[in-house]
């Protein structure tokens, strides 16, 4: 494990108070680590550019074609509605792609969330 660096902030008094916020609504247990998990959800939200980079996600979707669906995480919300999650992996692109059916006809929401597979975060 790394060593514990310190560092001192400069922040106006309202941002700060909006850090607070954020802290006690995430249930953090002080700034620290807040401010740890902010740094790496950027860096996480970086890594997307690359069309090469590793991701993992999954995509979420509330559809009403659930004839042609095999296996994945599939829940039937009522007659008309299902809701599906798809656990998927690969670079970037082929994620992306992969997501894109979330702008079918067919889904009626969907939404794609990513992560990075954990390499090079600490």
């Amino acid at each position: 494990m790394s060593s514990l660096s310190r560092i001192g902030v400069a922040i106006d008094s309202d941002l700060l108070d909006q850090f607070a916020a954020l802290i006690e609504e995430r249930g953090y247990g002080n700034r620290s680590e807040a401010f740890r998990d902010l740094t790496r959800d950027e860096r996480v939200e970086k890594s997307w550019e690359s069309p090469e980079s590793q991701l993992v996600g999954t995509v979420t979707l509330v559809h009403d074609h659930h004839h042609n669906i095999l296996s994945t995480l599939h829940v039937h919300l009522n007659h008309d509605n299902c809701l599906e999650v798809r656990v998927i992996k690969g670079k970037s692109a082929a994620v992306r792609k992969t997501a894109a059916l979330a702008s079918t006809k067919v889904v009626k929401h969907g939404l794609l969330t990513i992560t990075a597979s954990g390499a090079g975060l600490k």
